[in-house]
């Protein structure tokens, strides 16, 4: 007889093995949802009846060290923030750093109707805000009824 089985309780099964890894991985987060993301710099995503509106904030960023691209329906942002060098006398001693340095890379996937030829990309406040048009015919029409 095998100790394996498999529970009508699905759920109930996964919050179980979740209290055993964290019961072997001390500091393993409560809840899958607690994980907090690395990732540089958050976006946000959205469209409107004509673009796929997409936010990026990435304050304290240098505007001309920003690549974006597209490249078969997936649109990359990369760049890298510096560290701030220490003025001429001034002695400093970081005692804490929350603020993300260097190399980062983001790579979204556009809808199909995304043309990649109708691309505007431009950095205001520590927003980079990019718009991707839609193709003509993935926009919505009035049909008139006959």
């Amino acid at each position: 007889m095998s100790d394996l089985f498999f529970s009508p309780d699905l759920p109930a099964e996964f919050d179980r093995l979740q209290r055993q890894m964290a019961s072997l991985f001390p500091g393993f987060p409560a809840s899958l949802r607690a994980m907090r993301s690395e990732t540089f710099p958050p976006v946000n995503i959205g469209s409107t009846d004509d673009s796929v509106e997409i936010v990026a904030f990435a304050p304290g960023l240098d505007p001309a060290a920003i690549d974006v691209s597209i490249d078969k329906g997936l649109l990359t942002i990369s760049g890298e923030r510096k560290p701030r060098e220490p003025e001429a006398g001034e002695e400093a001693r970081v005692y804490a750093r929350e603020r993300f340095m260097g190399a980062f890379r983001r790579v979204i996937e556009l809808p199909q109707h995304a043309d990649p030829d109708k691309v505007n990309a431009r950095y205001v406040n520590g927003c980079l805000t990019i718009s991707v048009g839609r193709s003509e015919a993935s926009k919505p029409r009035a049909i008139t009824v006959q």
